[in-house]
């Protein structure tokens, strides 16, 4: 086995607890300190805070799927999948931003696209 694996640091993989509120309530979400990082990256280039960005991922899968069985592992999969997808979610950035600096108010619906 390659050295990339056990070399990581043990902070990464640390379990964090974070609270956030979905629709005012308050809830808790455990996740590695990497994966916090990668959602924190992720939310930064959507322009928003993280527990907004969570929330608005929590909306669209209601809207979709209208239940939630896991967020935590939802949020994990959403991180590998920008991570595998990192310039078609650049893209799809830059087209809503443009769109929303066009459209003059910016009030349109923010989606995500993770």
């Amino acid at each position: 086995m390659c050295c990339l694996f056990r070399s990581q640091d043990p902070a990464t993989y640390a379990a964090d607890t974070r609270a956030v509120r979905l629709h005012g309530h308050a809830t808790s979400i455990r996740l590695e300190a990497a994966f916090w990082d990668i959602l924190e990256e992720i939310a930064q280039k959507e322009q928003m805070s993280v527990a907004r960005f969570i929330g608005v991922l929590h909306d669209e899968i209601l809207g979709q799927q209208n239940e939630i069985a896991n967020l935590a592992s939802f949020l994990r999969v959403t991180c590998l999948h920008y991570l595998r997808n990192q310039d078609l979610h650049a893209s799809q950035v830059a087209e809503r931003l443009d769109r929303e600096g066009a459209g003059g108010n910016g009030a349109e619906k923010v989606r995500v696209v993770a």
